[in-house]
């Protein structure tokens, strides 16, 4: 069979015991082994609809991989789609849109936009993969300022269970475009995305670190002052707990620290003023908030950009007051010997809050707050990073919205826990629109 699917593909096809089959299921989690029957590294639509129609021919369930950093549970059968190849990014200035392969990662779509004075609506990481990042919704630096960044999708191209080919927006096939702003996986192989682009050349953003003594001060007093922020402000919170490893920078080597992002798309002065008060509520250790040209985006939340093991869970939140600051506390505070490698709280709210016209499968856009924890202790992924969630869950249940998103789940459990992602509503809106276009049950969400 692998001689019949070589055969009807331009892209090279892996079996286990080719040279190239690890290196192309690889992705950003090491500790995520995919082991499937074969590995197909597309170079086109037509590979994937030929793929597709050998899976389906075969019996064979499909996944996808682009750069995996969504990627929590191995893929051990079927067929995998490796879109790493499938990386190209076109700008129209004159539309101020990007029209971005299935294997790009945001960081060369940021720096041909900025070419133009334009920028993408991107993610936190410019290493994480486009289009696996918008079918989650998204929920970057610029959140409150600009909203959740499938929404500024135009369109895309898919190819169905059958081989189909099918383009997706607002006038055609305008129920699968609704899920697949949002509704994540399922539905069909994204090969290409449209994306609306904003002129944006240059921002005054960056964050601010404070040594650990400080976390409880900054922490509540970050927790005061987004009663009253700016809706065009985005902030977000991080106590971080660094190894003591060579690669990390020496001033954060083996410190425990609370950083503190800040973004505002607008003037440099009006945002120094935005921020002053932000300055204010501690000593800072590490200033790295000023004037940032919207090309290096990526240094407000200075995502690791290497593979390495990963553990994510996450939480949303109703609201924030200073009894959550002091339930937090207990969890990272100052001297508190946590499990985590870091718990961030974002600040969502205003632009994020507005869904598109027609709508969209995000979940969680009610959302006020979410918690994003992070684990990069192999030995702890198991027991105890599930353990601390479990109770830090539990003590927070005052704060805890209904609502939650895809793309800050992590490890998906259960069908049961994928689909409490998205409210009622929306959750059987998406089984009708799987139901539509993958009948057979064709792919892995």
């Amino acid at each position: 069979m692998t001689q019949t699917l070589a055969s009807r593909v331009s892209g090279p096809v892996y079996t286990p015991s080719d040279a190239g089959y690890g290196p192309e299921c690889a992705g950003f989690n090491v500790l995520v082994q995919h082991t499937p029957q074969y590995v197909v590294a597309v170079k086109s639509t037509q590979d994937v609809a030929e793929a597709l129609r050998f899976a389906r021919e075969n019996h064979l369930p499909v996944a996808v991989q682009a750069t995996g950093h969504g990627t929590y549970a191995s893929v051990t059968s079927g067929v995998l789609l490796s879109t790493k190849a499938l990386n190209q990014v076109s700008i129209d200035a004159a539309a101020r849109t990007a029209t971005i392969g299935a294997g790009a990662r945001w960081e060369p779509v940021i720096a041909e936009a900025a070419k133009h004075g334009l920028a993408p609506v991107a993610g936190s990481s410019t290493n994480v993969g486009v289009v696996g990042y918008l079918l989650g919704g998204g929920l970057g630096p610029l959140v409150r300022s600009h909203g959740v960044s499938s929404d500024y999708v135009v369109g895309y191209t898919v190819v169905t269970s059958d081989g189909e080919t099918i383009h997706a927006s607002a006038e055609h096939h305008p129920d699968l475009f609704w899920a697949l702003r949002g509704g994540k996986g399922g539905f069909g192989i994204v090969t290409e995305v449209k994306l609306k682009l904003v002129e944006l050349r240059s921002l005054y953003a960056g964050s601010l670190f404070f040594e650990e003594q400080h976390i409880e001060a900054v922490l509540r007093g970050w927790v005061k002052w987004t009663s009253e922020a700016d809706a065009r402000v985005s902030t977000s919170i991080a106590v971080m707990r660094f190894p003591p490893f060579d690669f990390i920078p020496p001033p954060l080597r083996g410190r425990t620290v609370i950083n503190l992002r800040f973004a505002y798309p607008g003037s440099i002065e009006e945002g120094a003023k935005l921020a002053a008060p932000l300055r204010a509520l501690a000593p800072v250790y590490l200033d790295m908030l000023g004037e940032l040209p919207a090309s290096q985006m990526a240094r407000i939340h200075n995502d690791p950009d290497q593979p390495s093991p990963v553990w994510t869970n996450g939480m949303m939140l109703t609201h924030v007051d200073q009894d959550f600051a002091a339930t937090v506390l207990r969890h990272v505070g100052a001297g508190v010997q946590t499990p985590y490698f870091m718990l961030e709280i974002r600040h969502l709210g205003g632009a994020s809050w507005r869904d598109v016209a027609g709508g969209s499968a995000v979940g969680g856009r009610g959302g006020n707050f979410i918690i994003g924890l992070v684990g990069m202790h192999p030995p702890l992924f198991d027991t105890v990073l599930p353990g601390a969630t479990q109770g830090l869950r539990a003590e927070l249940k005052p704060w805890l919205s209904q609502e939650m998103t895809i793309n800050f789940m992590g490890k998906v459990q259960s069908a049961e826990h994928f689909d409490s992602a998205w409210p009622d509503a929306i959750r059987a809106k998406l089984k009708d629109v799987r139901g539509k276009y993958d009948p057979s049950k064709l792919f892995a969400k």
